[in-house]
């Protein structure tokens, strides 16, 4: 045989092997595939909160992490922005997503709803679905559900055409109708239970060889699979005992607001939750988000979600290991995967030790895998087990695979900490400032009586925003005009323009001079605007722009909750101690969508008539800056740092990187993919209320520092970014060191060769791996039953800068 027909036989056979259809059913234990029970740890990851050129690194660190499944949402009004017009282009790229986990070995969970939530505006849905006549959302109404079909029936036909479904060899293991629909079903009557059961009707309609999922939803009809989302979902149990228990949304973090509070939950109470759920019967289990990526564009919802969806994921937003959290959980999934045919297929049983601890004991096949743990949130339990004692940290779970030696505690972190730093970018070394170009946004609406520009809508009356612009812009102009005659009371300079306003900013203008700007509050979206104006006689022009901070998402009818000015506008004005009022809410309101720059494309415009080179104006609102930067060396994450803006929206090469508000966050992720390095690429700002350009700065997210606190008997895994090695090692104790990272000290025993032995193996490297053993760190005359190894280490930039691009 000829050497042709060997490679031809060999691609033959992989090509077999990649098509080959896997029957996945489930009971009542797990979901199984292809006859085998599995244990099946899932990771979020939203393709359009990434780009195509990051997905194949998130997607390989996620395997790297132990996960085998990953889910992602799909968004409807992404792929549908207007009717029956569809883009699955760039990040939208649904197909090539599937195919990238497919490439990587795992296994897909496609939650098509389509409805999301996900903090995505909107809750997903396209704006025109509510501007249909006659529709009701999530209800049992045709028109609404003629559209629904239409979406969802798109999306499998597109995953059907590609063999993407399991069933056809595909990686597409589990789909979901709906979502968390459960949480706000109440309100819906008796047409949202009927929803339910059509939804479930309309799912099993297509036949598609794999479960179903209905999250949130306790009376999922069968065959749905119904599943928790939530921090905690050990005691959930499936409405039926042929399903298994499922959690679909274990929240990593939570997603951060404009104005609210930054979120963080740590690694130890992540594990404590996963292996409490392995421990009471789990088998699939969801980290929402793995990894939480970027709201570009317009794309968060909220109110007031911000444009970084970090969610305090194992990967953060730029696609770096969030450490501890990546590798903590990294150690709990290989124990787990280790005990798969025990905890999928044997039968337990939990013995209460009281004081909130509890054991619970797995067997099959002759093995047996135990479960000790500890739910009193500060105190530690020491019991007596199998004849053993165990001491259980307060708040934590020990995995013992054999039912002697713990393997793993959740509160033993053994996974390093990397200290992550804003590095400035090389490639401005030497270079001259930024050099900014600039244009003023018009708001002189009228001229002459007549305004200027498209109108799109005119009414005698005041619209939901979402109406007129169908959300192609966060702006709506709300133009009209007032007749003020000779004696009339309003011509007083004492005279008040009243708007009340479900925001989330305004900005008032009266005879094309700028009144003043309000915006809301993080949780407190609606609120009244005053200020004094001054009308002449005649017509009057009083021109209102609204702008909007993400439509809303979640809760029972959000989609029918009202944004920009529902009113009243009054002017108000006193005589003689009486409030005098005209109501102007009823006038003949012309509407214009969106800014003027906006519909012209500044942001496209590397070059072009229109942009000033002197006499920058900053502290000034409604003004659009441009200027050009070179793309950052290396292979790092890019961001920019917006300090001393305002608020507004920033494009890269004409790439919308987001909304940007610098006083609640400074730095914006630019992806290297939107970034050119055969010349300048172009910064262009919307600035809306006024700040000052010149402190914008581009800069790489990269380690500095690299430290741990790891305990006898585990190894101990040290890295710094692909691009780096482990420059110095500024502390190592093994023994008992005290202190935290960054501030570690010898303890009251310590071996004296742990330093050498550090430096010796790790310095020099991009990682090393040590084993934390007397053995191999030396004697350290320590009298107790668990060492502890604490090192600090800095992270170093390699000799080549070679660019590699994501």
């Amino acid at each position: 045989m000829n050497s042709f027909s060997i490679i031809f036989l060999v691609c033959l056979a992989l090509s077999s092997l990649a098509i080959k259809a896997l029957n996945v059913s489930y009971d009542g234990r797990a979901i199984t595939i292809d006859g085998k029970r599995r244990v099946l740890l899932s990771g979020s990851i939203h393709y359009p909160r990434s780009t195509p050129e990051m997905w194949p690194s998130l997607i390989n660190k996620a395997k790297q992490g132990g996960l085998n499944v990953i889910e992602t949402y799909v968004f409807w009004n992404a792929h549908e922005p207007l009717h029956r017009q569809y883009d699955f282009s760039g990040n939208l790229d649904l197909v090539r997503f599937i195919k990238t986990i497919q490439d990587e070995g795992l296994y897909a969970m496609l939650r098509i709803g389509p409805y999301v939530c996900a903090e995505w505006n909107y809750g997903g849905f396209p704006v025109w679905l509510h501007n249909i006549p006659n529709i009701e959302l999530r209800t049992n109404n045709r028109v609404y559900q003629d559209e629904m079909k239409n979406f969802t029936t798109k999306i499998v036909d597109l995953m059907r055409h590609e063999k993407l479904f399991a069933s056809q060899g595909g990686p597409i293991i589990l789909a979901q109708i709906e979502n968390e629909y459960g949480n706000v079903m109440g309100p819906y009557g008796n047409g949202g239970k009927e929803y339910i059961k059509w939804c479930a009707q309309l799912a099993e309609s297509y036949q598609i060889g794999v479960p179903w999922v209905m999250c949130q939803q306790n009376d999922a009809p069968d065959p749905m699979i119904n599943s928790c989302n939530g921090y905690y979902c050990d005691n959930f149990q499936p409405n039926n005992g042929n399903k298994p228990k499922t959690w679909t949304e274990n929240w990593t973090g939570w997603f951060n607001n404009w104005g609210g509070a930054i979120p963080h939950r740590t690694a130890e109470d992540i594990a404590f939750a996963v292996v409490r759920f392995f421990q009471y019967g789990g088998t699939f289990q969801n980290y929402y988000m793995y990894h939480g990526g970027t709201n570009f564009g317009r794309t968060s919802g909220g109110p007031y979600i911000t444009t970084s969806y970090d969610y305090d994921a194992p990967l953060d937003e730029y696609g770096n290991f969030n450490q501890p959290k990546w590798g903590h959980l990294k150690n709990l999934h290989v124990v787990l995967k280790s005990m798969e045919a025990v905890l999928t297929q044997g039968s337990s049983s939990t013995v209460d030790y009281g004081n909130m601890t509890t054991a619970t004991v797995y067997s099959y096949a002759g093995k047996s895998a135990c479960f000790l743990g500890n739910a009193h949130p500060t105190n530690d339990n020491t019991i007596n087990f199998q004849n053993v004692e165990y001491t259980i940290p307060a708040w934590s779970v020990s995995i013992l695979p054999d039912c002697r030696s713990e393997a793993y505690n959740t509160a033993k972190v053994n996974a390093q900490t990397s200290i992550m730093v804003k590095k400035q970018n090389q490639a401005d070394n030497g270079a001259e400032p930024l050099k900014w170009e600039w244009m003023y946004e018009p708001f002189r609406q009228m001229k002459n009586g007549k305004i200027l520009g498209n109108v799109s809508m005119t009414a005698s009356k005041l619209l939901d925003q979402k109406v007129v612009t169908n959300d192609i812009s966060d702006y709506l102009w709300h133009i009209t005009s007032v007749d003020v005659q000779k004696g009339d009371p309003i011509l007083s300079n004492h005279t008040t323009l009243r708007v009340k306003t479900n925001g989330h900013l305004l900005h008032v203008f009266v005879n094309g001079k700028r009144v003043g700007s309000q915006y809301a509050k993080y949780d407190k979206y609606k609120f009244d605007y005053e200020a004094n104006v001054s009308l002449k006689q005649g017509k009057n022009e009083i021109t209102l722009l609204s702008g909007t901070v993400g439509l809303p998402n979640y809760g029972a009818h959000f989609d029918d909750v009202q944004v920009g000015i529902p009113g009243p506008v009054l002017l108000i004005t006193s005589k003689d101690n009486t409030d005098i009022i005209k109501n102007i809410s009823n006038n003949s309101w012309s509407y214009k969508v969106g800014l003027h720059g906006e519909n012209v494309k500044h942001y496209k415009q590397a070059s072009g008539k229109g942009w000033y080179t002197n006499g920058l104006p900053t502290e000034r609102g409604f003004v659009w800056y441009k200027t050009m930067f070179e793309s950052p060396i290396g292979s790092d994450p890019v961001v920019v740092d917006l300090k001393g803006l305002g608020k507004g929206q920033a494009w890269v090469n004409g790439n919308n990187i987001g909304r940007y508000w610098p006083k609640y966050l400074a730095r914006y992720h630019i992806p290297r993919s939107f970034l050119t390095y055969n010349g300048p690429n172009t910064l262009v700002l919307f600035e809306e209320l006024g700040g000052n350009p010149y402190d914008v700065k581009f800069a790489t997210i990269t380690i500095e520092k690299a430290c741990a606190n790891a305990y006898e008997g585990n190894k101990l895994e040290l890295a710094c970014n692909e691009n780096q090695v482990i420059s110095e090692v500024k502390f190592a104790s093994f023994g008992l060191p005290v202190g935290n990272c960054g501030s570690f000290k010898k303890g009251e025993c310590d071996s004296s060769n742990a330093l050498s032995v550090i430096k010796s193996q790790c310095v020099g490297q991009q990682s090393c791996s040590i084993e934390v053993s007397e053995r191999v760190l030396g004697p350290t005359g320590c009298r107790v039953s668990q060492l502890r190894l604490a090192v600090d280490a800095l992270c170093g930039t390699t000799v080549s800068t070679e660019m590699k691009k994501h």
